[in-house]
Parts: C-alpha cells; sequence; structure tokens
C-alpha cells in the first residue's frame, strides 16, 4: 500500500433531507485518521467539477499574472466557463494587460473542456463514497453515480452504501454497473484492508466528523445537535420496514460516551441530543442507557451555553484540521453576527472585515481570517450568543408502544425528552398506543409525536379514525399530540423507486388529497380540535368530502371559499344522484382530468369536473397579478366557465 495522501470525495446526492449523512461522517474520520485528504460535496455534481475548475483556471490565472486580483472575479470567470459567454469575459477587464491573449486561452479552455464534457481533462478523486437514502431518491441517486464515474481514477473505487443500495443492491449494480455494499460498516478492515495504518479499525464505531457538513452551502436543519446511536436494530420483523435489512442484529448497547467526549473537545459541545435508535426499548441495558444520557449533561432541567464557535473554528483552522470548512464557517459566523452589532462597533467590525478581502466568501482566504480574528476576537466575545438554552433529547426513530411499561415512561421522564415520539402504525395497536400516551401524562412528558403509517394495508376510515383519536387524547389528558402522517412505499422492486405506489384501499386523489392537506401544514397535524377539523373535517363525510374535493380548493381553502367557489362546488357535488356521484368518483379517484370531457355527457357532472381544472399555477399567476376579489372571482369564472368543448387539461404532479 502506497503511503501517498489519497483524495477522497464524498458524495451526497441533490434529494432534499433533514439528517446529515452519518455514514460519510465517519468516512471522512476514517480518511483522516490514514492521513487522506476528505471532500464532502452534496448537491448536482456539475457543480462540483464547475467549482474546481474555476478554482483550477484561477490558480493558473495567479500565474499568469499576478497584479490581478483573480479572486474577486471569481463569479465572472465561474459564470464564462458555465456559459461561454462573451459579456463575462468582457467583465474581467483585461484589455490593458500585456497578458490578454495568455489570460483568453486559459479561460476559454476551461470553458471548453466543461461544455464539452471533456471527461479525460476533469479533475480525478482516488476514491469516491457515495451515500444513498430512500429508494424513491432511485432517479437522483442513479444520476449522481453515473456521473461520478467521470470522476475517479478508476471505477472499482467508487463505494456505494447507505438505505437504497442496501435495499435495491442487484437493481442498482444492474443499473450503474457499480457493485453497492450492502449494511453497515461494522467489521474491522472492510476499506482497505492490505493497509496497515486502516488495520482493526470499525468505522461504524468512530466519531462522526461534523467539520464537513461546513464545506457545503445545504443546511440540515437539524441545528446543533450531537447525532448518535445508544442501541442499534430492532427485535421486530414489521414487513413495512427496511430496519431488519440495514441493521440485522439488535445491539443492545452501542458504546457513546467516549465519542461523545471527543466530539465535545474538538467541536464544542452541542445543544441537543438526537438518538437514532430504531427500538431503544428494547434493550434489556435501558436503565444504563438513560444514566449515560443524564451523565452526558441531559437531565431534567439541563441548560446550555453556546461555547465560542469562532474561537473553535479558529483553533481547528490552525490545527489544518479542515481549511475549506472552517474558513466558510469562519465567514459565516463574522458575519452572523455583524447583523446584530450597531453604530460604531458595527463599522469597526465591517472595516476589518475589509481590510482582509471577508466581505464575500470568494475572496476570503485562510490567512485572512486568522489575521482578522485577532482584531475581532474581543468583539466576537462580548456579543456573541451566551444566554442559556434548554436542552432537548429527541429518540428520532420513536419508541415502541408495545415495549413500554410503567418502569420505563418513569426512567423517560428523567431526562428532558421533546417530543416523546411514539409509532402509532395501525389501528389495532390502539390499547398499547393509549397506553403509552396515559403514562407519558402521567409523568409530566407533555409533548408527543407520532409517526401514523398510511397507504399500507390501512383504509383512509383508518388513517382519519388515529389522527382524531389524537385530538381526544390530548384534550383529555392535556398534552400536546403532534402526528406526522407517512406515506408507504415499497422496500423492493420498481415500485420502490419513485412515490407512485398506491395502497389497495387508497387511490391518486385520496393520497394527493391527504398530500396537499400536509402541504399546507408542512407535514404536521397539530394538536387541537378546531385545526383537525378544518384540516380533516368534523366527522367521517366531511373527511371523505375532502378527498374528493379539488385539489386547489384544498390547498387554498380560504381564498376559494371566499370566492364563493368551495361552496359551489359543494352544491354541485350533492345535487348529483347516486348513480351520478358513483361515476364522478370513478373519474375523480384517477386525479387526471385530461380527457374527461370524453368520459361522461352528462352537463351537471362536466360542470362539477371543471371545478379541478384550475391547477396551482393558475393561483400563483393571480397572486402574483395582486388582484382583488371581485378581478380573482372573474379569473377563475372564465377558466371554468369557458367553452365546454375546450380541451381543458390537468394531470397532477404526484409526489
Amino acid at each position: 500500500m502506497s503511503n501517498k495522501r489519497r483524495n477522497i470525495l464524498l458524495i451526497e446526492p441533490k434529494y432534499k433531507n433533514k439528517y446529515p449523512p452519518i455514514g460519510l461522517m465517519k468516512i471522512a474520520t476514517y480518511h483522516k485518521m490514514l492521513g487522506d485528504n476528505v471532500m464532502f460535496f452534496k448537491g448536482d455534481l456539475k457543480d462540483l467539477v464547475l467549482d474546481q475548475m474555476t478554482e483550477e483556471c484561477i490558480h493558473k490565472l495567479i500565474k499568469i499574472d499576478n497584479e490581478q486580483d483573480w479572486r474577486r472575479k471569481h463569479s465572472t470567470i465561474r459564470n464564462y466557463i458555465k456559459t461561454k459567454r462573451n459579456l463575462f469575459l468582457e467583465d474581467l477587464n483585461i484589455e490593458n494587460s500585456k497578458y490578454k491573449s495568455l489570460i483568453v486561452n486559459c479561460i476559454t479552455y476551461f470553458a471548453a473542456v466543461y461544455y464539452k464534457k471533456d471527461y479525460d481533462n476533469f479533475p480525478k478523486w482516488d476514491r469516491i463514497y457515495i451515500t444513498t437514502l430512500f429508494t424513491f431518491y432511485w432517479k437522483v441517486t442513479v444520476e449522481a453515480i453515473q456521473y461520478a464515474k467521470n470522476l475517479v481514477t478508476n471505477q472499482k473505487k467508487i463505494w456505494v452504501g447507505g438505505v437504497l443500495a442496501s435495499l435495491l443492491y442487484e437493481e442498482l449494480e444492474q443499473e450503474t454497473g457499480i457493485k453497492p455494499y450492502k449494511g453497515l460498516l461494522d467489521k474491522p478492515d472492510i476499506l482497505d484492508p492490505n493497509n496497515k495504518k486502516a488495520k482493526g479499525i470499525i468505522i461504524d464505531n468512530l466519531p462522526l466528523d461534523y467539520s464537513i457538513l461546513d464545506e457545503i452551502e445545504y443546511i440540515y436543519p437539524t441545528g446543533s445537535a450531537y447525532f448518535t446511536y445508544m442501541t442499534k436494530g430492532c427485535t421486530r420483523k414489521c414487513v413495512f420496514c427496511s430496519v431488519p435489512i440495514l441493521e440485522p442484529t439488535y445491539k443492545a448497547k452501542v458504546d457513546t460516551i467516549d465519542k461523545f467526549s471527543e466530539i465535545n473537545e474538538i467541536y464544542g459541545e452541542q445543544q441537543h441530543l438526537l438518538l437514532m435508535d430504531n427500538n431503544v426499548l428494547a434493550s434489556p441495558r435501558f436503565p444504563e442507557i438513560i444514566e449515560e444520557i443524564k451523565e452526558m449533561g441531559f437531565y431534567n432541567g439541563a441548560t446550555y451555553i453556546e461555547p465560542n464557535q469562532l474561537e473553535i473554528s479558529i483553533r481547528n483552522l490552525k490545527k489544518g484540521m479542515n481549511d475549506k470548512a472552517y474558513v466558510r464557517r469562519c465567514y459565516f459566523l463574522f458575519h452572523e453576527l455583524l447583523k446584530k452589532l450597531r453604530s460604531n462597533t458595527q463599522q469597526t467590525f465591517y472595516n476589518t472585515l475589509d481590510e482582509y478581502n471577508l466581505i464575500k466568501i470568494e475572496t476570503i482566504t485562510k490567512e485572512g481570517v486568522l489575521k482578522a480574528y485577532e482584531k475581532l476576537k474581543d468583539i466576537y466575545e462580548r456579543y456573541r450568543p451566551q444566554k442559556p438554552k434548554q436542552r432537548f433529547v429527541d429518540f428520532n426513530q420513536g419508541v415502541d408502544a408495545r415495549y413500554i411499561t410503567e418502569d420505563l415512561m418513569k426512567l423517560m421522564s428523567e431526562i428532558p425528552i421533546r417530543p416523546l415520539r411514539v409509532a402509532f402504525d395501525y389501528w389495532e395497536i390502539k390499547d398499547k398506543y393509549e397506553n403509552s400516551v396515559r403514562l407519558a401524562a402521567k409523568y409530566n412528558i407533555k409533548e408527543l409525536s407520532n409517526y401514523i403509517l398510511y397507504n399500507f394495508k390501512d383504509t383512509p376510515e383508518d388513517l382519519y379514525n388515529r389522527l382524531q383519536f389524537n385530538v381526544e387524547l390530548g384534550e383529555e389528558l392535556n398534552i400536546h399530540i403532534y402526528s406526522f402522517p407517512m406515506k408507504y412505499i415499497p422496500l423492493f422492486g420498481e415500485e420502490a423507486k419513485d412515490r407512485t405506489f398506491i395502497g389497495s384501499h387508497w387511490n391518486k386523489k385520496f393520497i394527493r388529497a391527504i398530500q396537499s392537506v400536509l402541504n399546507v401544514t408542512k407535514g404536521i397535524v397539530a394538536p387541537g380540535r378546531s385545526f383537525f377539523t378544518e384540516a380533516f373535517g368534523k366527522n367521517m363525510n366531511e373527511f371523505f368530502e375532502i378527498l374528493y374535493m379539488p385539489e386547489t380548493y384544498i390547498v387554498y381553502r380560504h381564498l376559494f371559499r371566499d370566492l364563493g367557489y368551495t361552496e359551489m362546488w359543494h352544491t354541485l357535488y350533492y345535487s348529483l344522484s347516486d348513480e351520478e356521484r358513483e361515476l364522478t368518483h370513478s373519474i375523480v379517484i384517477s386525479n387526471d382530468f385530461k380527457n374527461y370531457l370524453q368520459l361522461t355527457d352528462n352537463p351537471k357532472i362536466l360542470e362539477l369536473l371543471r371545478h379541478y381544472t384550475i391547477k396551482r399555477e393558475d393561483v400563483n399567476d393571480v397572486k402574483s397579478k395582486d388582484l382583488n376579489y371581485s378581478k380573482m372571482k372573474q379569473y377563475f369564472d372564465k377558466l371554468i366557465k369557458d367553452d365546454q368543448f375546450k380541451t381543458l387539461t390537468l394531470t397532477y404532479d404526484f409526489e
């Protein structure tokens, strides 16, 4: 094995997700232990190549003409390489440079390489790791893998792992030619069996490298938190769950405290504790787990004072731990404080940033950051956030109601859980679920959340009953229960590759109606009867009325109610005979209104169906014009009262 420092690229595809890639964060730690260069990227890989080519181009331009401040022209150079538009070349103001022809040749070379997709001249990595998440991100994940093939010295040096890679193992290999890694990196010597430095290292046991998160523009919404496990796997074998495949062996206790201490030492204390355990209550060592959580500083009443993040970043920057990440982090910390400062202090702070070219992110340098810090550290320390904040523990994957006993709930009440997440996957576990909620209330755990599976073997009635039951329990026990309906998608096969799967008791329109309601509430069914009845109806009849209602009338409920269209639709709907309503339902549940004029000649049904032709784009168009209600009504009247023989088209984007 060569002692050469390898260049390692970690990739998370350009999907949106809440939590950072824990696997890649451990792999980053691993490769830095071996002395390798590590870079993390999330997003469109074309942007990565563009950024690298821009940097390489600037590096060459500095050699050609070091009197120019090429860093200040970073955006212009990048835009030219991306578009080859001459106006960006003109914006460089190089007319008076004696090296003009060399400069132009340099920039146009990189633009040509990028434009022609001259992969042989793309920057190359010694090894690439690509994480995968949900199976319905199939398309964007495959695109990332295919593009990554152009960025590596040898395609055998691409490692693909994670959820999708483990569940659709054969399909992914067939589609990309890359053999995925299935499961966890929980054994020694998996990645580099012939490397003496790597001997005996179990990657799954390593602490996370939090620094890589500052290398990217994407911001994970979890904020300041420790991400860890107290257990691994699950004792259940639920057919709708991937855990038995991803983590087949249940581990009743995972060593955590040492990694926790190491994270504090390197990155500073974090505010919250986010535990990713899939079934922590199954552990016979749960009392020990609770004690360890308290030892980590998460006990009732615990508070957190944010450490001096700039000081931590500068310390790590001086150690050369991750220059790109910490230079970026310092930049954002400087500018966050700058916005909060006032009068002369703000001006002094700004002037120092300007002096060391720290106003724009394109011009920042490690040297500039370190020099600015020496002048600004006292101001930063004085005005940085230092107010105590509450700490919370979140068993993020939820706890299993079937394991909950009074003793276990009493133990959980000793730590600041917020919220307590309890799964309510199907109606048949109602009694166990209710017992869990009542015990939580007894031990003063007032904020609960639950995952409510739908589109599996359940019915729409079953979903409504579970949501309503939460409202009733919350009212009775004076607690807050937040529900998160989660649509089932198969784990395997073609149906796993997107979000279009429809359960046997559901249809496209009902699924879309639920998603439309949740779109308004950002996926949350908040506690409180008034909210619930407004969103889902006062009873089962109203619930089904909402399911059949036009999508725009659900999403923009108040707008169309105030304009009178909801009542118009309602009157038409209930004017139908049973036979007419049955035919209408058969058309509506397809959620495809492209050819509805050919499906019936009944004038009442046609009049009703025209309400389904108002698209979200129409509403956005009206809102952008800032029309008053009278003009809005005229606009929508035209849409639904237009010539009935004109083909109106609408196919909703089913997500």
